[in-house]
């Protein structure tokens, strides 16, 4: 089997070429290289890394978010009217019909699209793992992280991660769009736990020091709790495949 590696940046590129030994993967610059199936495509925190467009609703208009100047040369906000586009796009969701601030990865689903061609050409399915939630309540999810802690957004630009929690209703919606099956939408502590993580521990933690069992129950602490990553971070599964009964999503 044959894994494709999909990195727009040169500089990472190198560093996986330099770490990852295996002779069965190969990096390739666009999906078009893939000719065989079924396919199998995995985004681990791939999602709530690309940008996004956010807008609010005052009264009949969807006004869009952008950032400016002010005479101080001090970042910004202004609201100006959405463009048609946009706006059509907004109306086709049922998920974002009653919301009065909505945010929508209008490139992440431009890129998504490009991994939905090639699944429906040669079948298969997509597993996404990101932080995220299934019902929106207006909230602006729009942050920076710097050294894996919080960072005020216009601080450090260049410097710090932006990113923002993944709507994955909106995503399940986006994907039956595009004729893709999708299962139920489930937490990170219950795909780790159908697929055996508590087991798997139980049996690697056998040949190991104290001091590494207990590095390892801090690590599936963080991965399982349910005030870090257990609940917050989701997973979907969208597909094309005559059967439903993935490992995982019991």
């Amino acid at each position: 089997k044959k894994i494709f590696l999909y990195e727009e940046s040169n500089y990472l590129k190198k560093i996986q070429k330099r770490n990852i030994l295996d002779k069965n993967i190969n990096w390739i610059n666009d999906f078009n290289s893939i000719k065989k199936g079924p396919v199998i495509f995995f985004g681990n925190e791939f999602f709530d890394a690309l940008p996004i467009k956010q807008f609010k609703r005052v009264r009949n208009s969807i006004m869009e978010k952008n950032y400016s100047f002010d005479k101080n040369f001090k970042i910004i906000e202004v609201f100006n009217k959405a463009s048609k586009t946009d706006v059509k796009i907004i109306k086709t969701y049922k998920t974002l019909k009653k919301l009065d601030f909505i945010e929508l990865p209008k490139f992440g689903f431009q890129e998504l699209k490009k991994i939905i061609k090639k699944i429906s050409e040669l079948k298969g399915c997509i597993l996404m793992i990101d932080y995220g939630y299934l019902k929106s309540n207006n909230q602006n999810t729009l942050q920076s992280v710097l050294r894996h802690k919080r960072n005020s957004l216009f601080d450090n630009l260049g410097k710090a991660d932006i990113t923002s929690h993944v709507n994955f209703n909106l995503l399940s919606e986006f994907f039956l769009k595009n004729s893709l099956k999708v299962n139920n939408v489930i937490t990170q502590k219950e795909f780790l736990e159908n697929m055996g993580i508590i087991e798997r521990a139980k049996i690697i933690a056998k040949k190991m020091k104290f001091s590494e069992q207990s590095d390892l129950y801090l690590r599936i602490k963080r991965l399982l709790g349910p005030r870090s990553m257990g609940n917050l971070f989701k997973v979907i599964l969208a597909y094309k495949f005559n059967k439903n009964n993935f490992a995982g999503f019991k």
